[in-house]
């Protein structure tokens, strides 16, 4: 390898390392807060009549104050699930207070969050009964409902750069949320 490729090649490691230092902040309690992002994958739990319970996936980031106090903002979507044969999709926006509470002496977890969630369901299905007088014909259903939102979790910090989480969340009036992640922190 030339000796330029070395030199970008080390600049370019040393920058992203020094990511997470740059990242972190000090609060003079001997903590330093600390970002995240993580990724996750489970199940939306939808309270729609006819409808299968679609494959969720998301990403979410968020950045502890202390070891016990955070915020964090997710958006989890989904794949298309069977819906009176149409299909149905979900997808949630989150923006929630954490806080993580540490078992003594291990490296387990227990979490819980509350903040706002935007919760939108589309699909499409078949209506009618294919008679004369109620051909079958396309119809769609969309649900939009933006509340209070939360849940409960359980995690595990590998390292004190890396967690797993699994979760079970209230994301709106037609839709719960049960999944498990991975976090990096910076």
């Amino acid at each position: 390898m030339k000796t330029l490729q070395k030199t970008l090649l080390a600049l370019v490691a040393g920058s992203l390392l020094s990511v997470g230092a740059q990242a972190a902040m000090s609060y003079g309690n001997g903590y330093t807060g600390q970002p995240y992002a993580g990724v996750k994958v489970g199940k939306f739990d939808l309270d729609t009549d006819g409808a299968s319970d679609p494959t969720a996936y998301g990403v979410y980031g968020g950045y502890n104050f202390d070891p016990n106090f955070g915020v964090e903002a997710e958006y989890v979507g989904s794949d298309s699930a069977d819906y009176r044969g149409g299909e149905i999709d979900a997808k949630t926006y989150g923006v929630y207070g954490t806080y993580r509470h540490f078992v003594p002496n291990t490296a387990l977890y227990g979490k819980a969050k509350l903040g706002v969630a935007r919760t939108e369901l589309d699909g499409n299905y078949r209506a009618g009964n294919g008679t004369v007088g109620n051909p079958f014909r396309n119809a769609s259903y969309s649900d939009k409902d933006t509340s209070l939102a939360g849940g409960v979790g359980v995690g595990y910090a590998v390292n004190s750069d890396f967690g797993i989480e699994a979760e079970y969340d209230i994301v709106g009036s037609d839709a719960n949320l049960m999944t498990i992640g991975a976090q990096l922190k910076f």
